[in-house]
């Protein structure tokens, strides 16, 4: 599969690597992010979701495309997956979009608005507090922080 403009490139590097992050990520994850990682593992609709997401992250993931996913009503589900995996679905999501924004910005240099766009965020107002919010520092930072030049 090879990409034919600059944002299908993202697209189809954030696929590529994806794989990669989780092994990065299982190394540095406290006890809630190891149940959390063990729900989806246990729990067939879970499990379906978590696929669901990560073939579609850079698209609109609502909370009711989640539960459709799952099989469940949209109350059920929020419930469900909030219980099985200690974080609610928005959170989860949010926190799954800075780690595959992260690992862009370690593998390519592309522009911080590009990545944002490419890992599921609307506007990059958005991305930045949330990215703050996840690792202390600024896209722009932690992009110089990795590649530096």
């Amino acid at each position: 599969m090879y990409p034919e403009s600059a944002g299908s490139t993202i697209h189809w590097t954030t696929s590529c690597l994806f794989a990669n992050s989780i092994d990065l990520l299982e190394t540095r994850m406290d006890p809630t992010e190891k149940m959390c990682l063990a729900a989806f593992q246990y729990y067939p609709r879970l499990h379906k979701v978590k696929e669901h997401v990560e073939r579609h992250l850079s698209e609109d993931i609502s909370l009711a495309a989640a539960a459709e996913v799952a099989g469940l009503e949209q109350k059920y589900f929020s419930t469900f997956f909030h219980a099985k995996t200690g974080v609610c679905f928005k959170g989860w999501l949010t926190h799954l979009r800075v780690n595959r924004a992260i690992e862009l910005m370690r593998s390519r240099n592309h522009p911080i608005t590009d990545i944002a766009f490419a890992v599921g965020f609307h506007d990059l107002r958005t991305f930045e507090r949330a990215f703050k919010k996840h690792t202390g520092k600024t896209p722009r930072a932690y992009k110089k922080s990795v590649r530096p030049g």
